[in-house]
């Protein structure tokens, strides 16, 4: 019998910050391919993993620590990343008259929509995994359930993330638990294939 094709498709921040919440901070070292297999059934088969982030711009041990987690999951195969991008602006406290400056994350939800959209027209899945909780995601769901009927879109909550509006237009959906994350943590040490080795970062542990 012929396996359901599933491409899983990662909301970075969304994940990272469900995890955040939870305190789960040991999980960020996370394999996510791995975790994206973890998720599809005995009758299915997992054909591409679709990460989507930002590199951010500082402190400097955030960006370090992002920048190996990135570069271990480059190490994967089938699997890609996609970029959005920080955008920057100044806001003055009413009461203190202080100017800090705040980032705003851009484009992730845009380049998911336009991945999921492109995969379904292409016939590259069967089902589609989404790992979010963004209710600005509702649009290509809806789109893909009204011009592929026959495809599926399951949603898996974040730790500590829940969207009343993707839960209600999906085929099916349920929050991702940390047994899940536990089984999914990528190897302290990770080779790369010109012999750099990546190191957990510490904070990590």
């Amino acid at each position: 019998m012929k396996k359901e094709k599933v491409i899983v498709y990662i909301d970075g921040f969304n994940l990272y910050f469900g995890l955040k919440e939870k305190k789960w901070k040991k999980f960020y070292w996370l394999n996510l391919k791995k975790l994206a297999k973890s998720l599809v059934k005995k009758e299915q088969i997992l054909v591409y993993t679709k990460y989507f982030t930002s590199r951010i711009k500082h402190p400097p041990d955030k960006v370090k620590r992002q920048g190996t987690f990135i570069e271990a999951l480059e190490v994967l195969s089938n699997f890609k990343i996609f970029y959005g991008q920080y955008q920057s602006h100044k806001k003055e406290c009413r009461k203190c008259g202080n100017i800090t400056e705040i980032s705003n994350e851009k484009m992730t939800d845009v380049n998911i929509a336009v991945e999921m959209l492109k995969d379904a027209y292409q016939n590259k899945f069967d089902t589609a995994i989404l790992i979010s909780a963004d209710s600005d995601l509702s649009s290509p769901i809806i789109t893909i359930n009204e011009l592929f009927p026959e495809k599926k879109v399951i949603i898996a909550f974040p730790p500590a993330r829940f969207s009343f509006m993707l839960n209600q237009i999906a085929n099916h959906s349920f929050t991702i638990g940390r047994r899940k994350f536990k089984q999914s943590i990528l190897p302290e040490n990770i080779t790369k294939k010109d012999g750099y080795v990546l190191k957990r970062p510490i904070t990590w542990k």
